[in-house]
């Protein structure tokens, strides 16, 4: 089997150090389709070095190496064809706001290896500190198409019942035509974003977005609408991959706000509001 959950789990944590820059991060906004309108002050926080804020989910791309859908492909024990994985979900805690320019240490390893049938599922936890301490913790969930069947545990159930009564936000926020090749400029390469061919071999009409700027572009949403800006607000955000989202759609992002907590869907409108985001909270200070 290509997956050797015994060795993924026991193999030992993998360190380094990443840096990244103010340049990084407006990047990385800009990836995530901020600096719509250009000259919204709204927007300039995110787009003008001088009053940069730091947007959390950015600890995803921080350092601008692979991201842990790709390096959990390169732990030990894991040799899957690229072709067969799909990010299923991204969970992140930061212990504090992130800064705008840093250098920190990373230690990511494999949690867990679920057996879910058809496909293999690859926890991996990344965490990152620097000299001050920890600064954020971070989860990728991995699905290997056709890697399961070999009677491990299915590992728990994570879907949540639906948010009770209509939402109290619904917003749209649309996609440009080339938002993805936009956004692997953070260091996801995968072809799979660009590459037409290579995404009719995995399965799909056409490119798709990646589901971290999906993720980015929920949470942008979620701060400017309900947290007036403040990203300082996010303690914890997670969200399940539902479905593909296509260069150029537009996404329908419906809240629903409690005490600590922010419940939000993300669907598809040009496919009747098909699912790309579930599960999805952001969790509050």
């Amino acid at each position: 089997m290509p997956i050797d959950a015994a060795k993924a789990l026991a193999a030992a944590p993998r360190t380094g150090e990443i840096t990244w820059s103010p340049k990084d991060v407006l990047l990385y906004h800009l990836g995530i389709g901020a600096g719509r309108p250009a000259t919204d002050p709204a927007e300039l926080r995110y787009t003008l070095e001088s009053r940069l804020h730091v947007l959390p989910s950015f600890a995803t791309v921080a350092g601008a190496g692979s991201p842990g859908v790709i390096s959990a492909l390169s732990m030990p024990g894991v040799d899957v064809d690229l072709a067969r994985v799909l990010h299923a979900g991204q969970s992140l805690t930061p212990h504090r706001p992130l800064p705008a320019a840093g250098t920190a240490t990373a230690t990511d390893r494999i949690t867990a290896v679920y057996d879910k049938g058809e496909a293999a599922l690859l926890v991996l936890r990344t965490d990152v500190a620097d000299t001050e301490g920890p600064l954020w913790t971070g989860e990728a969930r991995i699905h290997v198409r056709g890697e399961g069947g070999w009677g491990g545990d299915r590992g728990p159930a994570t879907r949540r019942e639906p948010p009770a009564g209509p939402p109290g936000l619904t917003v749209e926020r649309p996609v440009r035509e080339d938002q993805a090749l936009l956004y692997r400029l953070c260091g996801d390469w995968n072809p799979l974003h660009a590459d037409p061919e290579f995404a009719r071999r995995a399965g799909f009409r056409q490119p798709v977005l990646h589901g971290l700027c999906t993720y980015g572009i929920t949470l942008k949403a979620v701060v400017d609408t309900l947290l007036g800006g403040d990203v300082t607000r996010v303690r914890g955000y997670t969200a399940r991959f539902a479905g593909v989202v296509y260069p150029g759609e537009t996404l329908r992002l419906r809240m629903w706000r409690g005490e600590r907590e922010i419940r939000v869907s993300a669907g598809a409108v040009e496919r009747d509001d098909a699912p790309v985001l579930a599960d999805t909270v952001v969790r509050l200070a």
